[in-house]
């Protein structure tokens, strides 16, 4: 007699447990396929971010760079070629900028104002009779005027470079004014350039005697003859 073997029919939970295995490994394959692009998406993003970055710190740098060059003028060109960067030459006016603006920087009183007028003109007067001596007098005269105003007096370039942040287009006369009277010191200036040099001091004294109310109108000082 013959047995013939028979296959267990699967059960109901035969075919749910194949089901679940059948989505796991859908679930496992579809994961797998769309880790890449997960990760090309955040790349993506990050680069985007990165550029977004770039992008607005040179934009900042632009409109520092342009916001100094207008305040400072020339000032800023002078500056970037002696310190020989860019990057350099901008922290060192900022660096101004915060040492005069915790300065108390005064006008004058009108009386001051008048008192400083006719001395610049008494000592102008007497350049014929003696040149020298106007120059180192007109250079005292720029000092004392500064110290009046509220600016501390340091060594000469830390004079100019207070100067530099409120009066960019005068600070060249005083350091032309200083150079020749340098020379003067040494013999080396002679009558011309002298009359130059307190024409520079004069530039400057004009520009900082700014007064906290209208005044009238000072005596018009007398033109320095060219040749004593």
């Amino acid at each position: 007699m013959s047995y013939v073997r028979r296959h267990p029919q699967p059960t109901a939970y035969h075919d749910a447990f194949e089901d679940t295995s059948k989505r796991a490994r859908v679930t496992e394959e579809s994961h797998m396929n769309t880790t890449p692009t997960n990760w090309i998406l955040l790349a993506g993003g990050l680069v985007i971010l990165l550029a977004a970055i770039v992008a607005l710190f040179v934009s900042q740098r632009q409109r520092r760079s342009q916001r100094l060059q207008r305040r400072f003028g020339p000032e800023y060109g002078r500056a970037v070629d002696e310190i020989g960067s860019r990057t350099k030459a901008e922290s060192e006016l900022e660096a101004r900028e915060k040492r005069v603006g915790q300065l108390t920087i005064t006008p004058l009183s009108p009386g001051d104002a008048a008192r400083f007028t006719q001395a610049w003109s008494a000592m102008q007067g007497r350049f014929i009779d003696n040149p020298k001596g106007v120059v180192a007098e007109a250079d005292r005269l720029v000092r004392e005027l500064m110290m009046k105003r509220g600016y501390p007096m340091g060594d000469f370039d830390r004079r100019a470079a207070d100067i530099s942040v409120d009066h960019p287009a005068v600070v060249e006369n005083y350091r032309a004014a200083q150079s020749i009277a340098m020379r003067d010191e040494r013999g080396e200036a002679d009558t011309e350039e002298l009359r130059k040099a307190v024409v520079h001091y004069r530039t400057l004294f004009d520009e900082l005697l700014q007064t906290s109310a209208p005044t009238e109108e000072a005596p018009a000082t007398p033109h320095i003859p060219a040749h004593p």
